[in-house]
């Protein structure tokens, strides 16, 4: 009965660390987290593509929002609009430039919450060279443990919108929208060294493209 109930404590921690009043930090995790864009082709029909989050954390106080922070870095080689023609064009020297610009960087600035569930995300984006003020519409949908309690994890959708020629991608403004519709949705995992994980995590590619760059 002991080990039951040493057990059962273990297992509420997470659970009591999120009601707790302080803010805690997240992992992003990749494999459940999706970055999602689409413009407009020709008037036709506006594709969807999907981009792979690299790495990111998250910094969430369901009591006080705005002690709140986001930082993700984006795989722009990943982008995927299911055929690979079209993937060659949107990750190439007109648009994404992935080669020279491998990374897209958000980091927030503030949070501030609009609802019972919703709030607004401001941060500075660094894409293709250039770093612009975003603002992110997105939801709280739920914070929680896991079903057999191992794992707390905070998911959240968001929207937002951007206009590439004014991070420089210029081409084709007749044939492709300048304006850019971005979805997200995150999953991320209680991590108490979620910010160091992030941290080294940079670093490591940072690492691997350098050295790959060297040996070119």
């Amino acid at each position: 009965m002991r080990r039951c109930l040493t057990l059962l404590a273990w297992l509420a921690l997470p659970v009591a660390g999120v009601a707790a009043a302080h803010p805690l930090d997240y992992s992003i995790d990749s494999v459940h987290s999706q970055v999602l864009f689409s413009a407009d082709h020709d008037g036709y029909s506006n594709p969807v593509g999907r981009l792979a989050i690299a790495c990111g954390w998250l910094r969430f106080d369901p009591d006080d929002w705005s002690a709140s922070k986001v930082v993700a870095d984006i795989d722009l080689a990943s982008a995927d609009l299911g055929d690979r023609s079209w993937n060659d064009a949107v990750t190439g020297r007109n648009f994404l430039d992935a080669a020279k610009f491998p990374l897209a960087h958000f980091e927030s600035t503030s949070v501030r919450k609009t609802g019972e569930q919703a709030g607004t995300l401001e941060g500075d984006l660094t894409l293709h060279g250039v770093t612009l003020p975003v603002s992110v519409e997105f939801t709280v949908n739920r914070v929680g443990a896991t079903l057999f309690g191992f794992e707390t994890i905070a998911g959240f959708s968001g929207h937002a919108k951007l206009d590439r020629t004014k991070f420089g991608m210029t081409a084709f403004p007749k044939a492709v929208g300048t304006d850019v519709t971005l979805r997200f949705e995150i999953e991320a995992r209680l991590d108490r060294s979620a910010e160091q994980d992030y941290r080294e995590a940079v670093d490591k590619l940072t690492r691997s493209r350098a050295d790959a760059a060297a040996q070119h």
